[in-house]
């Protein structure tokens, strides 16, 4: 039976973003859209999204949005052979 490799995130239409945020606290692998990213703009709507997306998080849990201190794109995975 051949192997197959399983296939990585960013080819289905999104990348993954690691953020750091002022408080030392981290956040791994948030999915932005393709769509958003590129351009003159580069990553800069990603962090747009992301701090939309804790807003929404922070207004629904009743607690302060937290500041993102640095965004960056997460390390592709080395795709892995499935039995």
């Amino acid at each position: 039976m051949a192997k197959r490799i399983k296939s990585l995130p960013q080819e289905r239409g999104f990348v993954l973003f690691d953020v750091v945020y002022a408080d030392g606290s981290r956040a791994s692998n948030r999915r932005v859209p393709v769509e958003i990213l590129g351009g003159l703009d580069g990553d800069a709507p990603a962090e747009q999204l992301i701090l939309e997306q804790d807003q929404e998080i922070a207004r629904k849990s009743g607690r302060p949005a937290r500041e993102i201190q640095s965004l960056s794109r997460s390390p592709i995975p080395s795709p892995k052979l499935i039995a």
